[in-house]
C-alpha cells in the first residue's frame, strides 16, 4: 500500500491510497467465492460456474464493488497509521481506479485538526455567581417536599376554589353555535394551572358540584385555531367532582417522615446545606463554561465543515443510544416528535461547534503551559473508571490498550487545562449588579 497526502483549503486534505494489483486480485477472488452461489449460468449448477465465465456474461466489473468494499477499510486504517497528519473527520471515499491486473486506487477526503492561535487565556474575566442560600429558597424546597406528601381529599360541602382539582363537563359555543373540539366530558382540570384559555378557570371559582355555569371568555388573538382567534365564546360547564390537597403540618413529625432527622430545625439545616452544595457545584460548572467561552472568543481557529459534521453525527448517535436504552428507537422518536435526521443534525450543530472549539483551545492551553499527565494521574483515573464500571483496574487497562491509555492521558491534560484557566480567571460582579451599585452610590451622593 502507498499513500500520498495533498493538503487542500480550509484544513482539508485528500489522501490518495494505492493497493497492489495482487491484493486487488485476492479481493476479486474473494468476491467471486462469496457471490458464486447466488449467480445462475446456463449449463452450470449454482455455485459451479467459473469466475471467467461469470465475468464474460455479466462484465468484468461484476465483482468490483464487493472487492472495493473489502479492501477500503483495511487500506484506509493502514493509511491512518502512516499519515503524519491528525485526521478529525470521517472520510469521503471515491474510487479512482479499479481494474483487474492494475493497482486499486481510491481517495479519502478528510478534515485535518485545525491549528489554534491562542489569545488571552490567563486572567479572563468571568461573572461572580452568588451562592448564598436565602430562607425563601429553603422554604420553597421544603414546600416541594410538602406538596409531594400531600393527601388528596374529596370535597362535597363547598364550591370550587383556587387550587382545587376538578372534573368537569363542558361545551363551547361561538355566536350560539357549538364548535369542533369545544366539548369535553369528565375532563380533569386544576384551577389555576393555566391549562385553559385565560379567564376560564377563574370563572369556575364559586361553582358547586352538579351546578351548570356559563363561562364567558375570549380566545386570544394568537390562538392556534385561526377560526376561533380573537372571538368571544360561551362555555356551558358542569362541575362533577372537587378535590383538594391537604398539606402536612411543618412540624417535627413531618421532618421525621421525609428525612433522617427528628426535628424540623435539623431537617431545615440539611435542606439549606444541600442547596448550598448544589449552588456551589452549579457555580463551579458555570465559571468553567464562562472561562472557556472567554478563551474561545480570544482564540483563532478555522473549523472544517467535515469535522463539524462528524461531531454532529457522533452526538446524534449518542442520543440514539440513550433512546435505545430507554426502549425507544430513533425512528419512533422522530415519528413522535415530527423531526427528521437533517433537523436533528441542525439542532445539535451549535453544541457540536462549542464542543470542538472547547477541546481545541484546551489542548492548545495544555501545550502552551506544558501541562502533562503522570502515570499516577493515569492510575487514579483508571481507579475511578474501575469503580464506575465495577471492574478491577488491571481489567480496565487491558480493555483500554495503548490507544485507550493515550486518549485517557490526553483527557487528563484537558481537565488540568480547565483547572488552570479557572484558577487564573478573574471574577467580576455581573453588569446588572455593578449598575445597581453605581446607581445606589449616585443616589447617596445626591442626598449628601
Amino acid at each position: 500500500m502507498s499513500l500520498q497526502v495533498e493538503k487542500l483549503e480550509k484544513n482539508m486534505a485528500k489522501l490518495t491510497i494505492q493497493v497492489s494489483a495482487e491484493e486487488l486480485e485476492k479481493a476479486l477472488e474473494g468476491a467471486y467465492r462469496k457471490n458464486k452461489n447466488k449467480i445462475s449460468i446456463p449449463g452450470f449448477r449454482k455455485g459451479k460456474a467459473p469466475r471467467k465465465m461469470i465475468e464474460q456474461i455479466y462484465g468484468r466489473e461484476v465483482f468490483y464493488e464487493d472487492a472495493a468494499n473489502e479492501l477500503i477499510p483495511g487500506a484506509y486504517d493502514k493509511a491512518l497509521e502512516e499519515c503524519e497528519e491528525q485526521i478529525v473527520s470521517s472520510p469521503k471515499i471515491e474510487v479512482t481506479q479499479i481494474e483487474a491486473g492494475k493497482p486499486f486506487v481510491f481517495t479519502a477526503e478528510v478534515a485535518l485538526k485545525p491549528e489554534v492561535t491562542l489569545g488571552k487565556y490567563k486572567g479572563v474575566k468571568v461573572d461572580k455567581i452568588d451562592t448564598d442560600v436565602t430562607e425563601e429558597e429553603v422554604d420553597a424546597e421544603i414546600n416541594k417536599e410538602r406538596e409531594s406528601n400531600a393527601r388528596t381529599l374529596t370535597v362535597e360541602d363547598r364550591p370550587v376554589k383556587d387550587g382545587d382539582m376538578t372534573v368537569i363537563d363542558f361545551e363551547g359555543f361561538v355566536d350560539g353555535v357549538a364548535f369542533e373540539g369545544g366539548k369535553g366530558e369528565n375532563y380533569p382540570l386544576t384551577i389555576g394551572s393555566g391549562a385553559f384559555i385565560p379567564g376560564f378557570e377563574q370563572a369556575l371559582i364559586g361553582a358547586g358540584i352538579g351546578e351548570e355555569k356559563e363561562v364567558n371568555v375570549t380566545f386570544p388573538e394568537d390562538y392556534h385555531e385561526s377560526t376561533l382567534a380573537g372571538k368571544p365564546a360561551v362555555f356551558k360547564c358542569t362541575v362533577k367532582e372537587i378535590k383538594e390537597k391537604e398539606l402536612p403540618a411543618l412540624d417535627d413529625e413531618f421532618a421525621g417522615e421525609v428525612s433522617e432527622f427528628e426535628t424540623m430545625a435539623e431537617y431545615r439545616e440539611d435542606v439549606k446545606k444541600k442547596l448550598s452544595d448544589k449552588k456551589a457545584a452549579d457555580a463551579k460548572s458555570a465559571k468553567e463554561d464562562a472561562a472557556i467561552e472567554a478563551v474561545i472568543a480570544e482564540a483563532q481557529m478555522e473549523i472544517p465543515d467535515a469535522m463539524l459534521e462528524t461531531q454532529q453525527r457522533q452526538m446524534v448517535d449518542e442520543f440514539a443510544q440513550r433512546m435505545r436504552s430507554q426502549g425507544l428507537s430513533m425512528d419512533q422518536y422522530m415519528q413522535f416528535t415530527g423531526m427528521n435526521m437533517d433537523q436533528m443534525m441542525d439542532q445539535v450543530k451549535p453544541q457540536a461547534l462549542k464542543r470542538i472549539q472547547s477541546r481545541l483551545v484546551l489542548e492548545a492551553v495544555a501545550a502552551a503551559e506544558k501541562i502533562e499527565a503522570s502515570e499516577e494521574d493515569f492510575e487514579d483515573e483508571v481507579k475511578v473508571m474501575g469503580e464506575a464500571y465495577q471492574m478491577e483496574p488491571d481489567k480496565v487497562k487491558e480493555l483500554l490498550g495503548e490507544n485507550g491509555k493515550k486518549q485517557v492521558m490526553e483527557d487528563i491534560c484537558v481537565k488540568k487545562a480547565v483547572e488552570f484557566i479557572v484558577e487564573n480567571a478573574k471574577e467580576t460582579k455581573p453588569a446588572k449588579t455593578r449598575a445597581k451599585k453605581e446607581k445606589a452610590e449616585e443616589e447617596t451622593s445626591e442626598e449628601a
